[in-house]
């Protein structure tokens, strides 16, 4: 049996992608993706945009979401799959989280200032397509516009990292937060690309332990953040935890993502997937 071409997490300008929810919808079709999710940062406005696009393609449409948590003193990311974007806690929940991003970015375009790059703030929104969400990924897009790092992941990784120039710290939604949020709405949780966080295999375990305790239903086994080596890890993860599996790009754009929409490597094929659920 030829395997799903499932793609269960990726962005828009509704975030901090570069395409609009039509224009995703439709590149994930021609890549020949045949389910697909949009998972904005806390924010589920191009939903609509993307569903209604996705019939005229003939893409199965999933509502989705990606929600910023803070865990210790890292931010780690939760994907709500299957929900119900009309949700009252949900909305309500999101429009917290996001009420908190537009003083972050005046706090990390002051840090930036202090360095000598000025005028990030306003060099950032120049790539913002939705004004309520200003998030990393704009600043990195100005800061690779006027010269200081030759790409996105760089400047990640020289300014807008823990113990960067560029970073501030800020207090997200709480774990158990973002699981009542995702399971009030009829949502699966899924906990995004594990491989990207900077956390010992202890403190993973940890943070899959209570994961699993609030209910938490998958993990991404395939991101397009993860190497072969980390796919191998979170497939054992996910038969010990009894987790399903998601498969994802984690697209953002043309040119800056690693793996483009579809893309992404096929799952383990004894695990069992979470669109098996839909």
């Amino acid at each position: 049996m030829i395997p799903l071409n499932a793609d269960l997490h990726c962005h828009s300008t509704y975030s901090d992608g570069l395409l609009e929810p039509a224009e995703v919808v439709a590149r994930a079709a021609r890549n020949g993706v045949e389910l697909l999710a949009l998972t904005d940062h806390d924010e589920i406005g191009g939903l609509p945009e993307a569903r209604a696009t996705a019939s005229e393609f003939g893409v199965r449409f999933v509502n989705g979401v990606e929600v910023s948590v803070s865990w210790g003193d890292q931010t780690v990311h939760i994907v709500g799959l299957g929900l119900d974007p009309d949700n009252a806690a949900l909305r309500e929940g999101l429009a917290s989280v996001r009420a908190g991003r537009d003083g972050r970015a005046a706090r990390m375009s002051d840090a930036l200032a202090a360095i000598g790059i000025r005028g990030a703030y306003e060099g950032a929104l120049k790539y913002v397509g939705n004004p309520a969400l200003v998030s990393r990924s704009h600043f990195a897009r100005y800061l690779v516009e006027i010269g200081a790092a030759r790409d996105v992941k760089t400047v990640f990784d020289h300014y807008l990292v823990r113990g960067k120039p560029g970073y501030v710290e800020h207090v997200w939604a709480t774990m158990d937060d973002a699981l009542g949020w995702i399971h009030g709405a009829g949502g699966i949780a899924v906990v995004a690309h594990p491989g990207r966080y900077r956390l010992s295999k202890a403190e993973l375990n940890t943070l899959f332990e209570r994961f699993h305790d609030l209910g938490g239903g998958a993990i991404e086994v395939v991101s397009g953040s993860h190497h072969r080596e980390s796919t191998l890890e979170f497939a054992r993860v996910a038969r010990r935890f009894g987790f399903l599996a998601s498969r994802a790009s984690d697209f953002h754009g043309p040119g800056e993502s690693s793996v483009d929409l579809g893309g992404a490597d096929r799952l383990p094929e004894d695990l069992t997937p979470v669109w098996s659920r839909f």
